[in-house]
């Protein structure tokens, strides 16, 4: 069960408060150093839908350049390009926050729709920034993208509980 922070308690510290997002979606792109025996790379980009996660859930959590520099990071230890990931993730956040503006409200499956374009963006993007067209990856992309977009809802419910660590902490 959740604590709530009563009047008396300490407020929490600005650092835990202000580093959690940034900490969380680094450590989503460090998954993929784990050792992991698989017959296909089905392993969904965790960095990216744990950044898409905190974007929907609570947009004030990072800032709008947050992405370039967490980007910067998912490359060094990714392998793909250097600045893919700085570029696609920093036009996913910036399309999410122009259709974030035009939304009067959201519910669970306008994010999950939300989350399922910037993904399958970043993913095929990704994928054409990384290899030539003429190979033949397409079915395991198509694979990563369908996992990545089942996962999102558990990344959104990692994310709902760490805010509401954070701000109780």
């Amino acid at each position: 069960m959740a604590r709530v922070r009563g009047p008396f308690d300490p407020e929490p510290t600005p650092l835990v408060e202000s580093a959690t997002p940034a900490v969380s979606v680094m450590l989503g792109s460090l998954i993929t150093l784990l050792p992991m025996i698989a017959s296909m790379p089905l392993l969904p980009p965790f960095g990216l839908l744990m950044l898409v996660a905190w974007r929907l859930g609570r947009n004030t959590a990072l800032p709008v350049w947050a992405p370039l520099l967490l980007g910067l990071f998912d490359d060094l230890f990714s392998g793909q390009p250097l600045g893919s990931a700085m570029l696609l993730w920093s036009f996913s956040f910036l399309v999410i926050d122009l259709l974030d503006e035009r939304l009067v409200t959201r519910d669970f499956w306008q994010d999950w729709l939300l989350a399922s374009g910037a993904i399958t963006g970043c993913l095929i993007a990704g994928r054409l920034f990384a290899l030539p067209l003429a190979a033949p990856v397409d079915s395991l992309l198509l694979l990563q993208i369908l996992v990545s977009i089942i996962l999102y809802p558990l990344a959104a419910q990692l994310v709902a509980w760490l805010d509401r660590e954070r701000t109780t902490a």
